[in-house]
């Protein structure tokens, strides 16, 4: 199973939203630390919103923070958040499916107990535990003024 670019960027901006949490975060700074582009980013930030993982604040003094606690932030919620949509395989699509095996193939069934279980696995994994105790992620993450490293030119 291949996690989508977009879905790594979306588990990035909310470890930087847990890194720093208590203060307003910008998207300037994540997309620095991150290494990704603002426009990306935006589109990323946007479906976190909408979702209501983020809360946003436009405007100067704007940013963006996480809209619940980190310990109820499911990993494997996010990813099926943000992946329901992507097929795993070509079978799996609703259109573009030209397999001729479709109607017989029991790889499909074998292939989707397999993602069950890696979302069910992941069911588990709270943002708490990818950012609370990791002191090298707060050294790349937490910027030099609250007590963290640069972040790398």
């Amino acid at each position: 199973m291949r996690i989508t670019k977009r879905s790594n960027i979306a588990i990035r901006v909310l470890m930087y939203c847990g890194a720093n949490a208590g203060r307003l975060v910008t998207k300037s700074e994540v997309a620095q630390v991150c290494n990704t582009s603002e426009n990306h980013l935006a589109q990323v930030i946007n479906r976190l919103g909408q979702l209501q993982y983020l809360k946003t604040q436009r405007g100067r003094c704007g940013g963006i923070t996480l809209a619940h606690p980190m310990d109820e932030i499911s990993i494997g919620a996010i990813f099926r958040d943000l992946e329901h949509h992507v097929p795993i395989a070509e079978c799996f699509a609703d259109i573009d499916n030209s397999c001729p095996l479709t109607d017989a193939c029991r790889l499909k069934d074998a292939v989707a107990a397999a993602a069950e279980a890696f979302y069910a696995h992941l069911d588990g994994v709270t943002l708490d535990d990818l950012v609370c105790g990791n002191t090298a992620l707060m050294k790349i993450m937490v910027p030099l003024e609250c007590g963290g490293a640069s972040p790398a030119p």
